[in-house]
């Protein structure tokens, strides 16, 4: 059974609302991150943060364009702790970006929109290499 595109528009607007989590807590990362690592540590987090603005944009250019409306509630953002707390945050954040997204690209599949499909690969490209980096400087 193929998905409705109500359905699809759930879904951009689920990764919508990570994203939008995802800005503010690497905005709070760049912010509050102190110690000796803290000026690269902390321009990643600014980098980011941008990162996740561009996907928030193009994800309420989809929403909006399939119809729907783009949610403007975050999820969960998780503030505070030293820095290797703030990463190790911001790696479980995008494990779940990742998990989230592949979901999503199978429900862009069933309901034949290559097109939100091919904006979601995009964003997972991005998600999976701020993973990595995470993971590189935590030695995980």
């Amino acid at each position: 059974m193929a998905a409705a595109k109500q359905d699809i528009i759930n879904a951009l607007n689920q990764d919508l609302g990570l994203e939008l989590g995802a800005i503010t807590q690497y905005m709070w990362h760049h912010v509050m991150g102190v110690g000796m690592e803290s000026p690269a540590i902390t321009d990643t987090f600014k980098e980011i943060s941008m990162d996740e603005m561009k996907h928030a944009e193009k994800l309420a250019e989809r929403i909006d364009y399939l119809g729907g409306t783009p949610v403007t509630k975050p999820a969960e953002i998780k503030m505070g702790g030293d820095l290797k707390k703030m990463i190790a945050d911001d790696l479980d954040g995008e494990n779940l970006a990742i998990r989230t997204y592949k979901g999503h690209i199978k429900l862009c599949e069933e309901a034949n929109d290559p097109v939100t499909r091919l904006l979601l690969e995009n964003i997972l490209t991005d998600e999976e290499d701020h993973a990595y980096t995470w993971e590189t400087v935590l030695g995980s």
